[in-house]
């Protein structure tokens, strides 16, 4: 269900036990394939997939399309808030579903850039709302372990406008893929104990803008392995774990 589709007297009916479920997303560069919507569009896809397999399950918030996406705003077209304003806007509309009683908040993720300032937002927020459950599920993270075995590409080829996000557009909206602007691997090193992608955490953190890891490309990764099938198994890996999650929220006791 979505929330703004619903009355006043329809929100008042459901369950105070339904998890609501706020996608936080990003308007900004994706490399010269892929568009600045890439994911908001991923988030999206998976909300529509997930109210596909759970109709009366979940209560979805509008989403939260502009984010921290200050490390690309060297490339045209990006867009960002501030952490501050982020925690202050997205915490104000949190606060609003609690005021209406609804005791299970799930922040679903959709951009890297928003995993930091999404843990702070969680551990804010649930210190001050003890009588709610507060939790964050990033998209890449959900099933790791099974989305490393769909990943052809070698390590560091799951990163940005990559294999992984270039499949999922392949598949569920090929009208938005500049399929003759897709290169080869990309990945500027670093410090060994500092490298990483979607799967794979690093030992250390150092902060890189988008540009620097890029080499100005705005494309981390290994777009050229990407296909529309494999999108189709990330996108059913990814939803499959989700519905199961959201599921386990739903019947949990808070």
């Amino acid at each position: 269900m979505k929330w703004e589709d619903l009355t006043s007297r329809q929100i008042a009916a459901l369950s105070r036990d339904i998890p609501v479920v706020l996608n936080i997303a990003a308007i900004e560069q994706h490399g010269p394939h892929l568009p600045l919507a890439t994911d908001s569009l991923v988030g999206e896809h998976f909300l529509q997939r997930l109210e596909q397999r759970l109709p009366d399950e979940l209560l979805a918030l509008p989403q939260v399309k502009i984010c921290c996406s200050a490390h690309h705003m060297d490339f045209d077209g990006t867009l960002t808030v501030r952490h501050e304003t982020f925690l202050n806007y997205v915490g104000d509309i949190l606060d609003s579903v609690r005021t209406h009683g609804f005791k299970k908040l799930v922040i679903f993720n959709s951009h890297g850039g928003n995993e930091a300032v999404g843990r702070v937002l969680l551990e804010k927020w649930g210190a001050g709302n003890p009588s709610a459950r507060i939790f964050m599920l990033t998209w890449w993270k959900v099933a790791g372990a099974a989305l490393a075995k769909v990943q052809e590409s070698p390590f560091g080829g799951v990163g940005h406008a990559c294999e992984f996000e270039t499949s999922l557009l392949q598949f569920f909206a090929p009208h938005r893929v500049l399929t003759a602007e897709i290169r080869e691997m990309n990945l500027e090193p670093t410090f060994a104990w500092a490298e990483a992608d979607m799967l794979n955490a690093p030992c250390g953190v150092l902060y890189r803008s988008m540009k620097e890891m890029s080499r100005g490309s705005g494309v981390v990764g290994a777009p050229a392995y990407a296909s529309a099938e494999k999108g189709q198994r990330i996108s059913d890996i990814v939803t499959d774990a989700l519905v199961g999650m959201l599921r386990d929220v739903r019947h949990a006791t808070v």
